[in-house]
């Protein structure tokens, strides 16, 4: 049986969802502000090895990754680029789209994978606000011009029960975050902010029911939730970042109107660093896939070495470790060609063990938390073992046949082999 990390609970416990065979699944996509790097390709990378290993062991998953639109910082950056925040957004979701096809992520045009933009849930995010009013959760309040509506966490029991907050350290004097997002990773302990009520001269808003303005970033991943899977998922991931603020809005927002669980199982994966140190502009240690390409490597090096750590680890990333990882996996494509010509007409016992122990290795180790690192080292000796039989005439060509069966099973998770 699968067994994941539940960041709700902080337990290992076995993956049982509500729908039996049937898995709906959320996953944060980029704010397309900016083009993803690196460090956001690692986590939507894991989620991709969840879905597909999810889909191995029988599940029907249905996934929605959402893609951030309209933003307080997606507004500063198409000002200063001289273009329509459409316009950088849709320059941005077209280069993710050709990241996912080069490291081999469901595509979103997949039918149980779709990819969908904040500002297509405009209705959705009315209503949620509307429901939230009603109940007192929120309330309208005017600042520097504008009327907005902000979110009073204390008004729903369990606020911060994901990231484990400590809510008698929550300030007794109100205080209010005007912003969509604020750096660094402390906690605003106040309310936050669900829609930006319009001011003269703003380009990008919607006239509604509850006024002239635009959804908050805060609100954005319920509402587009609520459009495409409904009031409820099975699991909902996201980048370890997403754990403050972030997540427990998302929950006090649906279940703040629902009253019932949005997702019980919640996955966050750790960061990547570069060369021991935070990604940044400002230090000129950004990583594109591109950049990493244009130094040779392929989309399926890139998915090697961002998926082989295990995902709620912290991953450095290093030239060197980068170019040790890519030879690994050239080496294991290597050894496995030389299998594929195998020609003996007897196959053995010994060989007869190993090409069984594939599958069965691979899916013990994936069922501990998606231990990845683990399923490939064991993969990678028992194709050294088979090697070694081969070369000496004792690999059957039924048994080679049988080896890439298994691996072609695998690889539909891995997607690193063929």
């Amino acid at each position: 049986m699968l067994t994941v990390f539940n960041t709700l609970t902080g337990k290992i416990e076995p993956f049982e969802p509500s729908g039996n065979k049937k898995v709906k699944m959320f996953t944060c996509g980029p704010s397309v502000y900016r083009r993803p790097h690196i460090g956001n390709y690692r986590t939507f990378l894991y989620e991709d090895i969840l879905q597909r290993y999810l889909e191995y062991l029988g599940y029907e998953v249905v996934r929605l990754i959402s893609l951030t639109d309209i933003e307080d910082k997606a507004i500063v950056e198409a000002r200063e680029a001289g273009v329509s925040v459409k316009e950088l957004a849709e320059k941005n979701a077209e280069i993710f789209s050709k990241d996912i096809e080069l490291l081999r992520m469901r595509n979103p045009t997949y039918r149980a994978c779709m990819m969908a933009c904040s500002s297509t849930a405009i209705e959705e995010t009315v209503n949620l606000i509307k429901a939230l009013l009603e109940k007192k959760h929120a309330y309208y309040h005017k600042h520097e011009g504008r009327l907005n509506v902000y979110y009073d966490p204390l008004k729903f029991k369990g606020f911060g029960k994901l990231s484990k907050l400590d809510l008698s350290m929550w300030p007794k004097k109100r205080r209010r975050f005007h912003k969509d997002t604020y750096p660094g990773t402390p906690w605003n302990k106040g309310d936050f902010i669900l829609w930006h009520g319009y001011k003269e001269g703003d380009a990008d808003h919607w006239n509604t029911e509850i006024g002239r303005g635009r959804p908050a970033w805060n609100i954005q991943d319920a509402a587009t939730i609520t459009r495409y899977l409904g009031s409820t998922a099975d699991v909902a991931c996201g980048g370890i970042d997403n754990l403050v603020r972030h997540h427990d809005y998302t929950i006090a927002i649906i279940e703040g109107v629902t009253g019932k669980e949005f997702a019980h199982y919640w996955f966050h994966g750790e960061h990547l660093f570069v060369d021991g140190e935070k990604m940044s502009k400002s230090r000129g240690n950004v990583y594109y896939p591109d950049d990493l390409v244009s130094k040779g490597y392929t989309g399926q090096h890139i998915r090697f070495f961002l998926t082989y750590w295990h995902y709620r680890k912290r991953l450095n990333f290093t030239h060197e470790k980068m170019k040790k990882k890519s030879q690994e996996l050239d080496l294991l494509k290597d050894m496995i060609r030389n299998l594929a010509s195998a020609e003996s007409p007897k196959p053995t016992n010994k060989a007869g063990k190993l090409v069984e122990s594939i599958v069965a290795s691979f899916e013990k180790n994936m069922n501990n938390d998606l231990n990845i690192k683990a399923a490939f080292e064991e993969l990678f000796k028992i194709v050294s073992k088979l090697n070694i039989l081969k070369n000496q005439g004792r690999l059957g060509s039924e048994d080679g046949q049988r080896v890439l069966a298994a691996l072609q099973k695998i690889d539909s998770v891995l997607q690193i082999i063929f």
